[in-house]
């Protein structure tokens, strides 16, 4: 299995999402909108749903799931593609 990815905060890993699921979808960093909530499990804070907007109407997702510190990245048609161990030394809250 591969090393984590460090990320500090909720903006690093914004961005990190933001990066991963160009790449993996052969997009230009910056040309597409991407959209997130906060997911909750009994009235807590329990992660984050991403969704870039891509061409087309074509939407592709990723999950941060907190308990896990890990991130589950979808395809087009909703198939897991990936998921990512990440690494965090600073406060990295479902919240925010």
């Amino acid at each position: 299995m591969p090393e984590p990815v460090q990320v500090n905060d909720l903006t690093e890993l914004r961005q990190y999402v933001h990066q991963a699921l160009c790449d993996q979808n052969e997009l230009e960093i910056g040309a597409f909108h991407m959209t997130e909530r906060q997911l909750s499990r009994s009235q807590r804070p329990c992660g984050r749903y991403f969704c870039l907007h891509g061409p087309r109407s074509v939407r592709f997702v990723a999950i941060w799931d907190s308990e896990r510190n890990s991130v589950l990245f979808y395809d087009a048609t909703g198939e897991r593609r990936e998921q990512t161990r990440l690494s965090s030394s600073g406060t990295l809250v479902p919240v925010g």
